[in-house]
C-alpha cells in the first residue's frame, strides 16, 4: 500500500508537470505568433509608405523593386519581397518564401486594408499603397519564436526537483497514512489468531476520519468477542457445575442405597428426586435455548386476554410464594387485555419472572397488569410488570440481567434452584412474540421487569 501511494503521487506530480508544461508552451507559442504578426502589420504598413514616398512620380515595379534595395541596404530587413499591381489586375514579382499567392486578397489589399497570418512557424502581413492605378504591395515574412530556450531549461530543472520532492513526501505521507492500517490488518491477525486482548490505539483529539473509525471498530469489535468469549467460558463453568452438584448427589444417595448404608432410604429417593428434577430443568432450558437460537421454536400466536395468564400463573405461583414467606400482591386493569401471543409460551415467561423474583424479594412481589396508550388515540399496548422489594438491580448490571448466568452484584436472599437461564429465555422468548422486555428500579427499591405487548393484531 506504502509503495502505490508513493507511486499514485509522484504520478500526480508528474502529470501536473506536464500539463503545466504543455499549457505554458501553447499560449507562449500563441502569444508569440500574435506578437509576430502585430510587429510585421506594423512593419509592412511603413515599408510601402516608404516605398510610395520614394517614388513619387510612378510607383512601378522597377522604382519599387529599386527603393525596397536601398532599404534593405540600410536597415538590413530580411524576409520582405513586393509586388506590383497594375490596372489590369495581374501581380507582378514574387512573394517570400512560406507565403502562397492564395494567401492575399488582393482587393482588400488594394482597398487598402493590411493582412496578415501564419503557416507553421512562419508569419507573414501584407500592406498596400495605390499611386497612378498601380498597388504596391508589400509582404513581410518572419519565423515566430516563444524565445523560451532559456525558461525551458529552468522549467526542466525545476521539474526534476519538483519530482524529487514529491517522491520524497509520497515516501513520508505514505509511510504514516500506510502505518495505522497496517496496525489494524495486524491486529485483526492477531484477533483472528485467538488474541482478544488486542487493542489499538485510541485516535487522538477526538479524530473521526476514516481510519480512526477504523481504529474503533476493531477495538469494539475485540472487546465484544472477548466479552463474549468471558460469557461463553462462564456459561460452560455454571452449566458444568450446575450438572455436577445434582448428578454428585443422584450417585451419592443412589451408591447409599445400593450399599445397604442409606438411613432412610425414601429420603435419599426424595433427594434424587428433586435432583433430576433440577437436571431436567436445566436441559429444558439449555434445549429452549438452542431452540431459540437455531429459530427452530414452535410458537402458535393467539389473541390472548393477558389479564387472565398473569391471574392464573399468579395462582399456580401462590404456593411457591408461601414456602418463602412472600405476599403476592396482583393488580390487574378491568376488560379485556388481547395480546397477540403463544399462551403457553407467555405462562413460562410469567413464571420465570415470578421464580426470578421470588429469589430476591425480602416480603412482598407485586404483579400488575394495565394498558398503556402512546398518544395517538389508537389501539393500546398492554404492559405486565412485576415487582419486588429486593436489593434491587445495580445500575451496571441492569443491561446484562437478560445474559446467560449473568452474575449480578446482588446475591439472592434464597437459595438458587433454577439453572441460572430463566431471563435468557424470557428475552428470547418475548421477543420471538414480538414484545419487548426491560429491567429497572421499582418504586419500593427492588428490582422492576416490564413486558411491553404491542396492540393486538389478529394471528397470523
Amino acid at each position: 500500500m506504502r509503495r502505490r501511494l508513493t507511486l499514485s503521487m509522484v504520478a500526480t506530480v508528474l502529470v501536473t508537470l506536464l500539463v503545466v508544461g504543455v499549457t505554458t508552451f501553447a499560449i507562449a507559442r500563441f502569444q508569440a505568433r500574435a506578437t509576430t504578426e502585430r510587429d510585421l502589420r506594423a512593419q509592412s504598413e511603413t515599408i510601402v509608405a516608404a516605398l510610395v514616398a520614394g517614388a513619387p512620380n510612378g510607383a512601378g515595379a522597377p522604382e519599387a523593386q529599386r527603393t525596397l534595395a536601398a532599404m534593405r541596404r540600410a536597415m538590413r530587413l530580411e524576409g520582405v519581397e513586393i509586388i506590383t499591381v497594375g490596372p489590369s489586375g495581374e501581380p507582378t514579382g514574387r512573394l517570400p518564401d512560406g507565403v502562397a499567392r492564395t494567401d492575399l486578397d488582393l482587393a482588400d489589399l488594394r482597398r487598402g486594408q493590411t493582412q496578415s497570418g501564419h503557416h507553421g512557424s512562419v508569419s507573414f502581413a501584407a500592406a498596400a499603397e495605390t499611386v497612378r492605378q498601380v498597388t504596391v504591395v508589400v509582404v513581410v515574412t518572419a519565423t515566430s519564436s516563444t524565445r523560451l530556450g532559456q525558461s525551458v531549461r529552468w522549467f526542466g530543472f525545476a521539474a526534476v526537483i519538483t519530482l524529487i520532492a514529491g517522491t520524497l513526501v509520497g515516501v513520508v505521507v505514505g509511510r504514516r497514512l500506510s502505518r495505522p492500517i497496517r496496525s489494524a490488518g495486524e491486529a485483526a491477525r492477531r484477533i483472528a489468531a485467538g488474541d482478544l486482548s488486542t487493542r489499538l490505539p485510541e485516535p487522538a483529539g477526538g479524530a473521526d476520519d476514516a481510519v480512526a473509525q477504523l481504529h474503533r471498530s476493531i477495538n469494539s469489535m475485540a472487546a465484544g468477542l472477548e466479552r463474549a468469549r468471558t460469557l461463553d467460558q462462564q456459561f460452560l463453568l455454571s452449566v458444568s457445575h450446575d450438572l455436577r452438584t445434582p448428578l454428585t448427589a443422584i450417585r451419592g444417595h443412589a451408591e447409599a442405597i445400593l450399599d445397604g448404608v442409606a438411613e432412610r432410604p425414601a429420603d435419599s429417593a426424595a433427594v434424587i428426586t428433586r435432583a433430576a428434577e433440577r437436571l431436567d430443568r436445566l436441559v429444558g432450558d439449555l434445549l429452549d435455548l438452542a431452540r431459540l437460537d437455531a429459530n427452530t421454536f414452535s410458537l402458535t400466536p393467539t389473541s390472548t386476554d393477558a389479564g387472565e395468564l398473569v391471574t392464573a400463573a399468579a395462582a399456580e405461583f401462590a404456593a411457591a410464594a408461601d414456602r418463602h414467606g412472600l405476599d403476592v400482591d396482583l393488580d390487574v386493569a378491568t376488560g379485556p387485555l388481547l395480546v397477540t401471543a403463544d399462551g403457553n409460551r407467555l405462562r413460562q415467561v410469567l413464571h420465570n419472572l415470578l421464580d426470578n423474583a421470588a429469589k430476591y424479594a425480602d416480603r412482598r412481589i407485586v404483579v400488575s397488569v394495565a394498558r398503556a396508550s402512546d398518544g395517538s388515540g389508537g389501539a393500546e399496548a398492554v404492559v405486565v410488570t412485576i415487582d419486588d422489594d429486593g436489593p434491587g438491580i445495580a445500575p451496571d448490571d441492569v443491561a446484562h440481567v437478560f445474559e446467560r448466568l449473568y452474575v449480578a452484584r446482588a446475591r439472592p436472599v434464597r437459595a438458587e434452584v433454577g439453572s441460572g437461564l430463566g431471563l435468557a429465555i424470557v428475552r428470547q422468548l418475548t421477543e420471538a412474540m414480538g414484545a419487548s422486555v426491560s429491567a429497572g428500579r421499582a418504586p419500593s427499591g427492588g428490582a422492576r421487569f416490564q413486558i411491553c405487548f404491542p396492540p393486538a393484531t389478529p394471528a397470523p
